[in-house]
């Protein structure tokens, strides 16, 4: 459940949305694509409602298990989604090429998803979302289970996108070593919005060394305010 979340992201930065597994990140990410049901209150994306029809081809949505079929290559998929995303066919084969060469998945481009490793499907999730002209890119947990050199490759990739295309991409993980790889945080606990800002503004903000301290901290002081309030009531 999410409790009253206000909260901007900047167009063109890496925004990380970090919290413990069950702190809302999943929830709050399925709101923002238009998703998830039963949402109440005002919840705008790229100055539309969320999940509206307008955003179909401007937020690109990759989820924590890869949504592709197994019985295609990683290059059939691809041109599949393409169709499916209303691509010009003329330039499709250019746009296939190019996001297989972004994920470093050019040299198995023709091999069946279902074969591929994992990490390697989860790559060819992220160049589905990679078709068009994305300018919201939201990616729930990318790097679960990948080794640490894709991890970087992947955090090298999303910095590209953002100052080289101009995407905004909102990026949740509950890896908190993580987090100096974003320009900007959002730190979620039991569905409530515990503080924003810059990795740097949060150890400042908090006199700690780490991100993951600095949570910490954070939540130590919402737990003193709770205590606080309950025995003032």
């Amino acid at each position: 459940m999410l409790d009253g979340l206000t909260f901007e992201v900047e167009p063109g930065t890496v925004t990380g949305l970090l919290g413990p597994s069950g702190s809302g990140k999943s929830t709050l990410i399925r709101a923002l694509v238009g998703t998830q049901a039963k949402v109440t209150g005002d919840l705008q994306v790229l100055g539309r409602p969320a999940g509206s029809a307008p955003l179909r081809s401007r937020v690109a949505y990759v989820t924590q298990s890869p949504s592709v079929y197994d019985d295609l290559t990683a290059r059939q998929n691809l041109a599949y989604y393409s169709a499916v995303l209303g691509v010009p066919r003329a330039e499709r084969a250019a746009q296939i090429d190019r996001v297989l060469a972004d994920v470093d998945l050019t040299s198995h481009a023709g091999d069946l998803t279902g074969r591929l490793s994992g990490g390697q499907r989860s790559r060819v999730s992220l160049a589905v979302a990679l078709l068009g002209t994305p300018e919201l890119l939201v990616l729930d947990e990318p790097t679960v289970g990948l080794d640490p050199v894709l991890r970087r490759d992947l955090w090298a990739l999303f910095h590209r996108l953002a100052a080289d295309r101009g995407v905004t991409l909102l990026i949740s993980s509950h890896v908190m070593d993580e987090a100096d790889r974003c320009q900007r945080l959002l730190l979620l606990r039991e569905g409530a919005l515990l503080a924003a800002g810059s990795p740097r503004e949060l150890r400042d903000r908090t006199g700690t060394d780490t991100i993951e301290d600095a949570f910490l901290k954070l939540v130590e002081s919402a737990r003193q305010t709770d205590y606080d309030e309950v025995t003032r009531s």
